[in-house]
């Protein structure tokens, strides 16, 4: 039986941190409510005390003292259980006495104790699997307060210690960790790798719900993938198709895109847009995201022809012909279509480069590249 990871810290309460800090407005009242339900739940006094100073609100002495009293009280338990285990028992006990005081201080979240329990608890731990398993609770820490070099430190340290020996549930659940990170710092291509990866076999409940594991896989693999390859592996996916009726707009999202269905697909974007603006981990990438999502539609439909009208093109995104011009207009002068619009006739025609004169061109860049770089190598050897 595959054990169960607690969720610790409950990456919940990260989310509702979130939208009371960057949500909408009329977000922001029950994700405070949300939050602090959160807090007395789980008497974390210490996170209570950061999330007062972070939003300027006043503290309310009598929880504080409530919580604080609860903390102190949990805190001589969990030291009077590690003192024992370490004048009457072995290493084994003594290891569970310092997870359990590490995971009791990450639970209230206080990061920095939290951390050296951790580290502490890692040295006096011998099995690889647990030892791994503590690295993965400091990403999960790395997670909760968005410390992402807390979160890359551990993942190399994760990944050296799975080569060492780690089990296949470990190798699959550190795919997980990493995706998740790469989605945070952009790095699409990269974490849709390791999401296709572990669709089979996710287990990571610690960090989210199946649905949106799948949500995420998607969304990626629709920037990033082939048409062939997003066929096989998202559209044609026994595991995709199980529960992507369960995330709103997320089935017509990827068939429209798949069938080619502008209209259709320009609205569910919009809809997409809307899910990920209240998502911690695409908030920062809302806007890349669509604009590269409408960058590969628009090039997906002109690949297939050599002239294609202004109207044509309005009718098959169900917008008007001045918008996809606008829109249209951004994206070639950017240099990201290899379009050109004739205003005069109301025509958008191609002119994509053959592989050979793209070579060519890139060729000659690198060249110039090489040469300048020689020029300023051999004006420092003359000085």
């Amino acid at each position: 039986m595959e054990e169960v990871i607690p969720k610790i810290p409950n990456l919940d309460i990260a989310e509702a941190h979130f939208l009371l800090a960057s949500g909408p407005k009329d977000k922001r009242e029950d994700a405070k409510r949300q939050l602090f339900e959160f807090v007395k739940a789980d008497n974390m006094a210490p996170y209570y005390v950061q999330l007062c100073e972070e939003f300027g609100f006043p503290q309310d002495a009598a929880l504080l003292s409530t919580m604080r009293g609860a903390n102190d009280e949990e805190a001589k338990r969990l030291d009077t259980k590690l003192e024992d285990a370490e004048q009457n028992l072995g290493e084994t006990d003594i290891s569970d006495a310092l997870i359990a005081k590490a995971q009791f201080l990450a639970k209230i979240g206080d990061k920095d104790k939290a951390l050296a329990a951790y580290r502490l608890a890692f040295d006096k731990t011998g099995p690889l699997g647990h030892r791994i398993d503590l690295v993965f609770a400091q990403i999960r820490i790395g997670f909760f307060f968005r410390d992402n070099e807390l979160i890359s430190r551990n993942i190399e340290k994760a990944k050296t210690l799975i080569e060492e020996g780690g089990d296949w549930d470990r190798r699959n659940r550190l795919k997980v960790y990493e995706g998740i990170y790469r989605i945070s710092i952009r790095d699409f291509k990269g974490a849709v790798n390791m999401f296709l990866d572990t669709l089979a076999t996710f287990t990571s409940t610690e960090l989210m719900e199946y649905k949106d594991f799948v949500k995420y896989t998607v969304f990626t693999a629709a920037l990033t993938l082939n048409r062939p390859d997003f066929k096989a592996k998202i559209i044609d996916a026994p595991e995709i198709l199980e529960v992507i009726d369960q995330v709103p707009n997320l089935a017509d999202y990827a068939k429209s895109l798949y069938a080619c269905q502008y209209a259709q697909f320009f609205r569910s974007l919009a809809a997409i847009e809307q899910t990920m603006k209240l998502d911690r981990l695409l908030n920062a990438h809302y806007r890349y995201y669509v604009r590269e999502m409408r960058i590969a539609v628009y090039a997906q439909l002109l690949q297939s022809y050599q002239s294609l009208t202004v109207e044509s093109m309005a009718n098959s995104f169900g917008v008007t012909e001045d918008w996809i011009d606008s829109d249209l207009s951004k994206y070639i002068a950017a240099g990201r279509l290899n379009a050109v619009i004739d205003k005069v006739n109301g025509v958008v025609e191609t002119n994509r480069p053959d592989a050979k004169n793209a070579q060519y061109q890139a060729t000659i860049k690198q060249g110039d590249l090489l040469l300048n770089r020689i020029q300023k190598l051999s004006r420092v050897i003359n000085v």
